[in-house]
């Protein structure tokens, strides 16, 4: 799926695994038939682990039960197979959107931004070079990009986007978030009156140059 790192799990005891893995998930997509662990008591432990992560359903079974069962079991949608592709990412989409609005504190209606030849919606998380065609961003991509440009220029505490971003600060959240700084200084890298530079022992800086 564009925009997104997905992992694939070949069963309901993996899918727990994979989830504790790799805790910064966005959202977790399930079927209800799976070996070893069908998909609503992986749903329930899931939300055991982390109430806040929006769980899909997109399943084969499609009985007035089996829906109500996953609702019950913490999903906000349940689709039915055959399913079209570009209506479960535009789902993926409107929902990853509406999370964002609830877990914003800050200005919210701020969402566009130009910063040297780039332009940035994070509100449809599209990132813009000059007249290129625009580049989707992953979900956590999208929201660490943005909570550099709402602070350009300043130091953005490892703490601070930490907790606003994996709602954690522990070595396995950190390490996360190395990887993601990695990411988006690689999709800005074209510009060179941008960067984003270390703070030694504080955080991290978006610096745009004069």
């Amino acid at each position: 799926m564009q925009g997104f790192e997905v992992f694939l799990a070949k069963d309901g005891n993996q899918g727990i695994e994979l989830f504790h893995e790799n805790r910064d998930v966005d959202i977790c997509i399930l079927d209800v038939m799976l070996p070893g662990k069908d998909g609503f008591t992986l749903a329930k432990e899931i939300k055991q682990a982390d109430r806040n992560v929006p769980i899909i359903f997109l399943t084969a079974r499609g009985v007035k039960e089996d829906v109500l069962e996953g609702y019950k079991s913490g999903a906000v949608d349940y689709l039915t197979k055959p399913f079209d592709s570009e209506v479960l990412t535009a789902k993926i989409n409107a929902i990853l959107t509406r999370q964002e609005i609830i877990e914003e504190d800050d200005d919210e209606t701020v969402f566009e931004f130009t910063f040297g030849d780039y332009y940035f919606n994070s509100k449809i998380r599209e990132l813009t070079y000059k007249s290129d065609p625009p580049e989707q961003l992953s979900p956590k991509e999208n929201k660490l990009l943005r909570l550099l440009l709402v602070n350009k220029n300043d130091v953005v505490k490892r703490e601070h986007a930490l907790k606003k971003i994996w709602k954690e600060d522990n070595y396995f959240t950190s390490r996360s978030m190395d990887v993601y700084i990695a990411k988006v200084r690689k999709k800005i890298k074209r510009g060179d009156s941008v960067e984003i530079v270390n703070i030694h022992g504080e955080g991290f800086r978006l610096i745009q140059k004069k």
